[in-house]
């Protein structure tokens, strides 16, 4: 390629891709770039490598949200969640930076060039047995004032995937303060999702916080839902904590 045809791609390069995030060679190719020339640009400067196959503009300072929406067209179901999705819907319980809270559909382990940019750890668990794919999207959302298409946990969803983590990589006091801060959640949808939830201390530890503040009616959520609480003996378990957590069954 010459010096006149190299420039041509780099300024197509330059003036289509997004600024604010990272790119792979499947997003590269279309624009005549294959992994080679790819390579031989990040050699000369015009990229940098960040990892096998992915590159970004040099001195582009991109964000979470950008490097997210990137990851999020190759893992299915990322998601930002539990605490770090109920910071963005303004339930906080203190403004330290936090590491970032993602959840999927699949074991991931997160890239370096994203972790050493982004306090961040991934959560993979089946959480919720999903009736159909409908409301696993519906369950998504995107913020105000954060960027089209950045995948977040509804309130309703992400407060559940809080309880899943109580006790373990998430303390226990936190959760319940977070917890308290819940604001009108929709009681369809959190019927809907503790029906399809498959952790049985998920809901429970629900439904008692929910009866000590009241933030719904949880006799009318288990008359009008068919919630999974297990049998009929109380749960126990020793957190990691040493706390030693006992649950009724209904709340």
């Amino acid at each position: 390629m010459d010096g006149n045809s190299r420039h041509q791609v780099i300024k197509r390069l330059q003036t289509t891709l997004p600024r604010g995030a990272p790119f792979d060679l499947t997003i590269l190719a279309p624009l005549g770039v294959s992994p080679q020339l790819a390579a031989r640009y990040a050699e000369g400067g015009w990229l940098v490598r960040l990892a096998q196959g992915v590159y970004a503009f040099p001195n582009d300072e991109f964000g979470a949200y950008g490097a997210l929406k990137f990851l999020q067209q190759r893992v299915p179901g990322l998601h930002v969640g539990g605490k770090s999705a109920l910071g963005l819907q303004g339930v906080r319980h203190n403004l330290g930076r936090d590491t970032l809270v993602l959840w999927g559909n699949s074991r991931y382990e997160l890239p370096a060039w994203f972790t050493s940019r982004f306090p961040a750890r991934y959560v993979y668990a089946h959480l919720f047995d999903w009736p159909d794919a409908a409301l696993a999207v519906k369950t998504l959302t995107t913020p105000p004032g954060l960027p089209d298409g950045l995948q977040v946990a509804a309130s309703e969803r992400a407060v559940l995937e809080l309880l899943y983590e109580a006790g373990t990589k998430q303390s226990l006091e936190e959760a319940r303060n977070l917890f308290d801060g819940l604001r009108s959640p929709r009681k369809e949808l959190l019927g809907q999702l503790l029906s399809c939830c498959t952790s049985v201390k998920t809901v429970r530890l629900f439904l008692t916080w929910a009866r000590e503040t009241q933030v719904v009616d949880v006799d009318d959520l288990l008359t009008r839902h068919p919630l999974r609480t297990g049998s009929g003996k109380r749960w126990m378990s020793r957190l990691a904590d040493g706390t030693l957590l006992s649950l009724n069954p209904h709340g």
